[in-house]
């Protein structure tokens, strides 16, 4: 059975979605076999329209600098990065620190 997420991408990041915010995801992994690393490749090859815009989103195999990664409201650092096993009804939030002025 799927992983059932949502995955939000917030702080003008959406532009790499569609202009897209919020994406109801069904990973295709059973809980407890995917890594936050997986749901960055789904997320990548799956949600991100135009893959010339894969560089804003991510750089050497994990997200770049400057987005901020938030696993259900937790810093995913606090969370194990990559590492952290996404979980059924899980949202992953990217926002942008960057902006433009």
């Amino acid at each position: 059975m799927p992983i059932k997420v949502k995955v939000e991408f917030l702080g003008g990041l959406d532009v790499i979605s569609s202009s897209v915010k919020e994406h109801k995801v069904n990973l295709p992994y059973e809980e407890g076999e995917a890594t936050m690393k997986e749901a960055l490749d789904y997320i990548t090859h799956h949600l991100i329209t135009d893959p010339k815009d894969i560089p804003v989103f991510i750089e050497d195999d994990t997200v770049r600098a400057g987005i901020l990664v938030l696993i259900n409201d937790t810093d995913w650092e606090l969370e194990g990065k990559e590492e952290y096993l996404v979980e059924n009804g899980d949202v992953l939030t990217f926002t942008s620190t960057l902006h433009g002025g």
